[in-house]
């Protein structure tokens, strides 16, 4: 009586290349606009840039009625230079960077805290396409969202404006810049974000890491004395944006290109550190 023998080495079943980057994308925008949080987060942002923007409008307005009345108050209005209502919309982009920035962190630290990662990463094997969706989600939408409110910022401010004979063009050239640049700079911001989210994988140490880097920082390098430090300020991420968006170039700044530059490394860099980490770590 013969017996069949058969071959007891287990088969591996080979793993496929996982649903196009199209749905990926798709099931990372559904993820990121049905959470509360996100929604919450995206409304006060808008709300704090145009409510900003009114206080700045208003703020300007008596600075500049002061300003007829106080030959004081005019010189030093005059010391400032340029046309001080055209950054009004702009006004509230320090506390739209931390809250977009914070919304990176957490869209991606959550992934690990609740698990979700890996049901993601079971679905997606290969781990790139969802951080990459997620990463084209978080960046347009930061960008969209900061244009959108830069801009309605502005028409709430235009009466306010109007009021104290302050004239504020929205279609002017410096206007439109301030808004594109504005909104480039905290997309970045939030892909900043994102990255320290994957990095830590912790929500409160990638938002406080976040904080240091756009708020704690520039401080410390201010108050600490020597030439290195007044150096290395100019190349923190918080210090673009102004050379970026200058009329003319100011003295003892980085050019516009290298401002751009220097922004771009700050998110490519720590998007490639993320990048490695996600594919070697353990979900």
């Amino acid at each position: 009586m013969s017996t069949a023998i058969t071959d007891s080495k287990p088969t591996r079943t080979p793993v496929g290349p996982g649903p196009a980057f199209h749905r990926v994308l798709n099931s990372e925008f559904i993820k990121f606009r049905t959470l509360l949080s996100t929604l919450v987060l995206l409304a006060s942002t808008a709300v704090v840039m145009v409510g900003f923007a009114a206080l700045a409008a208003w703020g300007t307005g008596q600075f500049a009625d002061q300003a007829a009345r106080d030959p004081e108050a005019a010189a030093a209005m005059a010391a400032q230079g340029g046309d001080l209502a055209v950054s009004i919309p702009t006004s509230g982009v320090s506390f739209a960077q931390l809250i977009l920035g914070s919304l990176g962190v957490l869209l991606m630290s959550s992934e690990f805290t609740t698990g979700m990662a890996r049901s993601t990463f079971a679905a997606v094997p290969k781990r790139l396409s969802p951080f990459l969706a997620k990463l084209i989600v978080v960046v347009a939408s930061a960008f969209l969202l900061t244009a959108v409110a830069t801009y309605v910022a502005g028409l709430v401010s235009l009466p306010i404006v109007d009021n104290y004979n302050l004239k504020l063009d929205l279609g002017s050239s410096q206007s439109v810049k301030l808004l594109l640049v504005t909104s480039i700079y905290v997309a970045a911001v939030a892909a900043i974000g994102m990255a320290l989210g994957t990095i830590v994988r912790n929500s409160a140490g990638g938002i406080m890491s976040l904080v240091g880097l756009l708020f704690v920082a520039p401080i410390a390098f201010q108050l600490i004395p020597g030439d290195f430090f007044k150096e290395a300020n100019k190349y923190l991420p918080t210090s673009t944006i102004n050379p970026m968006t200058a009329v003319e170039h100011v003295p003892d700044t980085l050019e516009a290109w290298q401002a751009a530059l220097v922004l771009a490394a700050w998110v490519v860099v720590p998007v490639a550190i993320a990048m490695v980490l996600l594919k070697k770590r353990d979900v």
